[in-house]
């Protein structure tokens, strides 16, 4: 049984946002301060990834903790003791499975998928650029052996 009553469960549900969130926005800033151009929340893609690189062929995603079961083998179990167990369980299982199936649509379509913690974006910006920086270097060194093939 919900311990909130309606109105207040309404208020906290209200402040759930899905687009242009806090973590969404850190990485989006930084990326654009490199230099980075990109597209948000990118409905030509399955899932909808919150930053696209279209140049680069790079789907990003920001994942909050919760909703995504950031290590869901101690989470589990904690939701189990938990109210309404059942739809939490249920929910998040869900997420993670809908999480892997967009993974494969886009690898399938020929992007690279990178995903990120909340808390990783918030407290260490800089890695997660790096990392896309990182992803984009392989992805010309990839295109530039693919182009050196052709030539022969």
């Amino acid at each position: 049984m919900d311990d909130l009553t309606k109105e207040q469960r309404h208020k906290n549900m209200k402040r759930i946002h899905s687009t242009d969130t806090k973590i969404e926005v850190i990485l989006r800033k930084a990326l654009w301060d490199k230099g980075y151009r990109y597209r948000k929340n990118y409905t030509k893609l399955p899932g909808n990834p919150d930053i696209v690189l279209t140049k680069y062929k790079i789907a990003i995603f920001c994942d909050g903790e919760f909703f995504h079961g950031k290590d869901w083998e101690v989470l589990k179990p904690k939701l189990k003791q938990s109210n309404n167990s059942d739809y939490w369980v249920s929910k998040i299982s869900r997420n993670r499975e809908r999480d892997d199936e967009i993974n494969k649509q886009l690898l399938f379509l020929g992007w690279t998928v990178i995903r990120f913690w909340g808390n990783d974006i918030k407290k260490h910006t800089g890695e997660c650029v790096k990392v896309i920086e990182e992803t984009i270097q392989e992805q010309l060194r990839y295109d530039d052996m693919d182009v050196n093939k052709n030539k022969y």
